[in-house]
């Protein structure tokens, strides 16, 4: 009788539990750009930053950011392109930077819709320009989701820096099994990644002014963690409706997304696509963009974008990688 009081007890707390998202508010006008944030439909401002000419771009980029960290990532990247007429939006996404809420998971339908509206914006106000959609690392992911829902504007190309896809499918089961005790236990619980290490970059002096950023997460709450792998399901599970022309780049140092997660991408994308490429740096980390040798990835990633259908140097179709005969 005390087992069965026991755990009932048990039942009930975890039915109190769980995930504590911050959900959006309801529709109430047509997102919009105004000065330095972009205005969802809820009313939620995410603020941007934009480089490279206002007007006439050669091309236009819109950035997403990986988990705890902001659309400052692409500063170093975009103003190198900016001098060859890349126009590069980034902004914070919901709960990340400075946008509202910071810490907190939004959902990954929220991520997604956000991006699809912000890309339809980007989209009006440079009609005729080519426009590329990057997303570094979670926002790869978003990326990678939102392609598949197929609600993404006309553009000319996905690029996919380091993409977060280590989803419960390529999971440990004792760490999908943990994940899911904590985050319905202690869903607030704030936990860090720094005792794990693990080496995002070589660029020590970058990770130093990280490490002092304000804006920068450092330590994660649960259920957080528990989002972010739920919206990583969801890219792996649409990655074979990935629409090209799509570049993917790895390092191959990366200490983040493990090998049998990157491998599983590769099979995953569309069988026989000749127009999704992948390549991998031999001295790259996770943080592609901002390691000692990212000027090496900035100049491939602008070299691609005057050809998109053509693969990188040193790089390879998908179809000849994911698909053994």
């Amino acid at each position: 009788m005390k087992n069965a009081m026991g755990m009932a007890a048990a039942l009930l707390l975890l039915s109190a539990c769980g995930p504590r998202y911050i959900e959006p508010g309801p529709s109430l006008r047509a997102a919009t750009l105004k000065q330095n944030n972009f205005v969802m439909n809820d009313g939620i401002k995410l603020p941007f930053r934009q480089w490279g000419p206002k007007i006439n771009p050669r091309f236009v980029v819109l950035a997403l950011h990986g988990f705890n960290d902001y659309s400052n990532a692409f500063e170093k990247p975009a103003a190198y392109w900016a001098k060859f007429g890349v126009t590069t939006y980034a902004y914070d996404q919901r709960g990340f930077g400075g946008a509202p809420f910071a810490g907190r998971w939004h959902g990954a339908p929220s991520l997604t819709a956000d991006l699809t509206r912000i890309a339809h914006i980007i989209r009006l106000k440079h009609p005729d320009v080519p426009l590329f959609l990057l997303g570094e690392s979670m926002g790869g992911a978003v990326t990678i989701a939102a392609s598949a829902q197929n609600s993404l504007p006309l553009h000319d190309g996905i690029i996919l820096i380091a993409p977060a896809i280590w989803g419960r499918v390529v999971m440990p089961a004792w760490q999908e099994a943990a994940l899911w005790i904590l985050t319905r236990l202690a869903p607030g619980l704030r936990v860090s990644g720094g005792g794990f290490g693990r080496k995002p970059s070589d660029n020590l002096s970058m990770l130093r002014q990280l490490s002092t950023d304000k804006k920068i997460i450092k330590r994660t709450r649960v259920d957080a963690v528990n989002g972010l792998v739920n919206l990583m399901d969801m890219a792996l599970s649409g990655a074979n409706r990935l629409k090209g022309p799509a570049l993917i780049l790895y390092g191959k140092q990366e200490d983040i997304i493990p090998s049998k997660a990157r491998l599983f991408l590769k099979t995953r994308l569309p069988n026989g696509s000749s127009n999704i490429f992948i390549k991998e740096y031999g001295s790259g980390y996770h943080m592609l963009l901002r390691d000692l040798n990212a000027k090496v990835v900035w100049i491939d990633i602008f070299d691609w974008m005057k050809n998109p259908l053509h693969s990188p140097q040193n790089g390879m179709p998908a179809k000849d990688l994911n698909h053994p005969k």
